[in-house]
């Protein structure tokens, strides 16, 4: 950090935080201040959490899903505990009369249905929650109706149980867009030498058309999310021009989460149905790759046969700064494979202290490096599609 920013940051005096805050949403002007302006380490700092939880409400969620899942000895976890955990939390928000965020006021609801659980050592470790308390406390929240609900593929979507099918057809996704700090579109714009281009291990499927179904539904990434972190999609309709919310968790192997969000949008999709943007699509980043990336292999393998592509590029305050990430999922040797390979811009200061160091291993294992299948979104899609 050069002494210039360290005396920006050391100079921000706490008591007005929350007062630049309050202006965060409002539109951006030539008299806006620094601080509060896309980009700024302030606006870094407001993606903390998820969209659909005010400031006031983070401790008690921290606290549900530590109890649920991140607060479990690493051996006894099961993913799909948590993934409970935030669809309860999800679909108590959906089904709020008022549209709003959660608040602190929500707290009462969930002790009254989990409180009591929170002390029962029969059934599992005094403080923490296990799947049957998580079941039994969400048919006190939400119904009697939500067990079967998430556990039906036809009535759980967006990371939301639904009591009817006909319902889970009416949501609108975008009741959560307007709640996202959604701001301009911010993929790489340096110089391809001074990028990071980088290519994480493929991780095999067990068809390409099963995965290929999988990817094209939005609606059902929720069921693909890891430890370390879901994508909810935030608009109706497929996979082309779909934008999604990334909540990622740092430190939970220590079951201490530190939780963070972003936003990407898939700007570019190509498929079979155009063989040429097909090829010239996978050929862009081994261009890059070989030209610019340090040791990394093809993201195709000699002798690979291209199947699917799509770019997630990066909106500003993104937790890896501008960028874009590529998933690609091809055959080869009759194997179907899906791998990331993505491209950024220098991260400035805020981001790349953050990222280093509490994100870059996140990051790693959770698009399948060290293949830990609890910590990777890609090995969950292929769990979930065997």
């Amino acid at each position: 950090m050069d002494d210039e920013t360290k005396r920006a940051v050391e100079g921000i005096d706490p008591a007005e935080l929350d007062q630049v805050a309050e202006h965060l949403d409002d539109p951006v002007t030539d008299s806006t201040p620094a601080a509060v302006k896309p980009g700024s380490p302030l606006r870094f700092a407001r993606m903390t959490g998820s969209s659909i939880a005010g400031r006031d409400a983070a401790a008690w969620v921290t606290d549900f899903l530590n109890a649920a899942y991140y607060r479990h000895p690493v051996d006894d976890r099961d993913v799909d505990d948590m993934r409970v955990a935030f669809a309860i939390l999800t679909t108590y928000w959906y089904r709020r009369e008022t549209p709003r965020r959660l608040r602190l006021t929500d707290l009462r609801a969930f002790h009254r249905a989990y409180g009591q659980h929170r002390f029962d050592t029969e059934l599992s470790e005094r403080g923490l929650l296990s799947r049957e308390q998580l079941l039994e406390g969400a048919t006190q929240l939400l119904g009697d109706w939500f067990p079967d609900a998430y556990a039906d593929n036809a009535r759980r979507a967006w990371g939301i149980a639904f009591p009817e099918v006909a319902e889970r057809n009416a949501y609108d996704p975008e009741r959560r867009l307007k709640l996202a700090r959604l701001g301009a579109l911010t993929p790489e714009s340096g110089p391809p030498e001074s990028q990071t281009w980088h290519t994480y291990p493929p991780v095999e499927m067990p068809s390409a058309e099963r995965a290929v179904s999988a990817l094209t539904r939005p609606e059902t990434w929720p069921d693909y999310a890891s430890e370390l972190g879901r994508f909810t999609p935030l608009r109706a309709g497929g996979l082309d021009g779909q934008t999604f919310e990334i909540e990622v968790a740092a430190g939970t192997g220590s079951g201490r989460p530190i939780f963070t969000r972003g936003y990407v949008t898939v700007t570019r999709l190509v498929t079979p149905e155009d063989p040429v943007a097909l090829r010239e699509y996978f050929a862009e980043p081994e261009t890059g790759l070989a030209r610019y990336g340090r040791n990394e292999p093809p993201a195709v393998p000699e002798g690979g046969q291209p199947v699917v592509g799509f770019d997630l590029t990066t909106h500003e305050n993104h937790f890896m700064g501008a960028g874009h990430n590529r998933l690609i999922l091809y055959t080869h040797e009759d194997r179907a494979w899906v791998r990331a390979a993505g491209t950024w811009d220098p991260m400035p200061w805020h981001i790349e202290q953050s990222y280093r160091l509490a994100g870059r291993a996140a990051q790693h294992a959770f698009w399948g490096q060290g293949n830990v299948e609890r910590l990777s979104m890609i090995h969950q899609l292929a769990r979930a599609i065997a």
